[in-house]
C-alpha cells in the first residue's frame, strides 16, 4: 500500500515585534552636559564681547563744563577784598584760618591769601600759586607770592565752574587716571574692600566662604564676599538686583575682566566709576568728584580722615550720608581709620590726629550746580551750531565764556532793585485804586 505523503502544515512564525531603541540614561546625562558646556561656552563668548566693546570703548559719558572768563589780578586793579572773596567762592574755594591745599583762601580786612590750583588753559597749564593779595578801599594795591615774598605784576585764577552740560543719565564725574589716585587712598580702598585684589583673578572662595559663615552667624547679611572686580562688573555692567543670575553673570564677567585687563585698569575703573552720592537729580560717580562734593578740595589734597569717610561710604552713600546722617558717617569714618592703623597704612600720630578732627564738610554743592542758566542757554545754543549735542553731553569739554561774574552780579542787582520798585509802584496803585473804590462807595450810602 502505498504511503500516501502526509502534508506537514507548518505554523507560520508570528512576526517579531519591533524593540523601541532603548537610549541609556548614562548618554542622556552626557549629551545634557555637552549642551550645556556649549551654550555656557556662547554665553561667556557673548558677555566677553559686552565687556570689550564697553571697556574699549567711551566708558562714560562726561558733561561739558562751562567756566567764567579768568579772573586776572594786578596791582591798580579795581576791586575789593569783598568783591574776590564772592568770587572766589563762586569759584568752590573754601575759607579757612590759614591755607595750605590748592582752593583754599583766608581773609584778615583789606588782605586775602590764597592758594590757587592748577588749570589747563588754551595756551598750557597754569600751576598753584601760593599768593597774598593787598587791598585799599576798592582797588588792588600789591600782589605777592606768599612762598618767595617777591612781588608779582599781574595773576591769573582758575576759572568759576558756572555750569555744565550734562548727559540724559543724569550723572557726573571727573575721570582720573592710576597715577592722580593718591596712594593712601589706594591703600586704604584695598584695605576695607579687598586685601586680595591683587592676588585673585576676580573672585575670591575664601571671602565668599568667610562671608556666608559671618552672615549664617550672624543671622542676616552682615558682610560680603564680593571682591572689587565684582563692585565694578556689578555697578558698570549689571544692576543691583540681589539674584542668582546676577551673581551667576557677576562672576563669569569678573573673571573675563581680569582676563583681558590689567589689575591697575580695573583700579581706575572702579575708582572712577563708584557711587558715592546725589547732588540734587545727578548721581555723584568716582573719588574725584565726590572729593569736591564734600570737601571742595581736589582728590590729591584729602587729609586722613577725609579719604576715611570716603572709602567708608562706599559701602552705603546714602546710609552714610555725611551731610544727613553725622553720627552714623563718623562711626564709620572710625572703623575705617581702625583698619588703616591695624593694617599699618597710618602711624599713630596721624590715627590719633584723624580720629579728633570733625567731618569738616563744605555748606553745599557746587557740582552740577547751573548759577547764571540764562547765560548757559545762550552759551549752548551758540555751540550747537558748530557741535552735535552728544559732542557736548559725552566727551568732557571744557568751555571757557566771556563771562564777567561781577558784572552780571550788577545787572542781576540792579534788575532786583527795579522790580522791588516796580512791584512797590503796583502795590501803591492797588492801594489807591481801593481807596478811591471805598470812597466812591461812602459818597453813594450817604447819598
Amino acid at each position: 500500500m502505498a504511503k500516501q505523503s502526509k502534508k506537514i502544515k507548518r505554523k507560520k512564525k508570528a512576526p517579531l515585534k519591533k524593540r523601541k531603541a532603548r537610549f541609556p540614561l548614562g548618554k542622556l546625562f552626557a549629551t545634557a552636559i555637552a549642551l550645556s558646556i556649549l551654550a555656557l561656552i556662547f554665553y561667556t563668548l557673548y558677555l566677553d564681547n559686552v565687556i570689550r566693546q564697553k571697556f574699549d570703548g567711551k566708558r562714560w559719558s562726561l558733561p561739558a563744563v562751562v567756566y567764567a572768563r579768568p579772573l586776572e589780578l594786578y596791582a591798580g586793579l579795581k576791586l575789593s577784598a569783598d568783591q574776590l572773596e564772592k568770587e572766589l567762592l563762586l569759584a568752590g574755594y573754601r575759607k579757612e584760618r590759614h591755607p595750605e591745599h590748592p582752593g583754599g583762601y583766608g581773609r584778615t580786612a583789606d588782605t586775602v591769601h590764597l592758594v590757587s590750583r592748577d588749570f589747563h588753559f588754551p595756551e598750557g597749564l597754569e600751576k598753584s600759586s601760593r599768593l597774598t593779595v593787598y587791598f585799599s578801599g576798592n582797588k588792588i594795591t600789591r600782589i605777592i607770592n606768599s612762598r618767595t615774598g617777591k612781588t608779582l605784576p599781574i595773576v591769573r585764577l582758575d576759572p568759576a565752574r558756572i555750569g555744565s552740560f550734562h548727559p540724559r543719565q543724569h550723572e557726573d564725574r571727573i575721570v582720573l587716571t592710576r597715577e592722580e589716585l593718591p596712594e593712601l587712598l589706594v591703600k586704604t580702598l584695598l584695605a576695607v574692600e579687598d586685601q586680595k585684589f591683587y592676588a585673585h583673578h576676580g573672585l575670591s572662595p575664601l571671602s565668599i566662604a568667610r562671608a556666608m559663615l559671618v552672615n549664617i552667624k550672624a543671622g542676616k547679611t552682615v558682610q560680603g564676599g564680593s571682591t572689587l572686580t565684582q563692585q565694578l562688573v556689578k555697578n558698570f555692567f549689571l544692576t543691583n538686583k540681589r539674584t542668582l543670575w546676577r551673581k551667576f553673570n557677576e562672576a563669569i564677567m569678573a573673571a573675563l575682566l581680569e582676563l583681558h585687563y590689567s589689575k591697575d585698569e580695573i583700579l581706575t575703573a572702579y575708582a572712577n566709576e563708584i557711587f558715592l552720592g546725589q547732588d540734587g537729580g545727578r548721581a555723584v560717580h568716582g573719588f574725584g568728584l565726590a572729593s569736591l562734593f564734600y570737601f571742595r578740595r581736589d582728590l590729591e589734597d584729602l587729609s586722613t580722615d577725609q579719604i576715611a569717610l570716603l572709602v567708608g561710604m562706599v559701602k552705603g552713600p546714602s546710609y552714610y550720608d555725611p551731610r544727613r546722617h553725622k553720627k552714623r558717617s563718623r562711626k564709620r569714618r572710625q572703623v575705617v581709620l581702625d583698619i588703616m592703623q591695624a593694617q599699618s597704612i597710618i602711624g599713630e600720630k596721624a590715627y590719633h590726629q584723624a580720629k579728633s578732627k570733625p567731618l569738616d564738610l563744605s555748606e553745599k554743592s557746587m557740582h552740577g550746580f547751573n548759577r547764571f542758566p540764562a547765560f548757559l542757554d545762550a552759551v549752548r545754543r551758540q555751540l550747537s551750531q558748530d557741535y552735535r549735542d552728544d559732542d557736548l553731553t559725552t566727551d568732557g569739554l571744557k568751555i571757557l565764556t566771556t563771562l564777567d561774574p561781577q558784572v552780571q552780579w550788577q545787572v542781576e542787582d540792579k534788575l532786583a532793585r527795579t522790580l522791588a520798585e516796580k512791584e512797590k509802584q503796583t502795590a501803591s496803585e492797588d492801594l489807591r485804586d481801593k481807596m478811591l473804590l471805598f470812597n466812591s462807595k461812602q459818597e453813594q450810602t450817604n447819598v
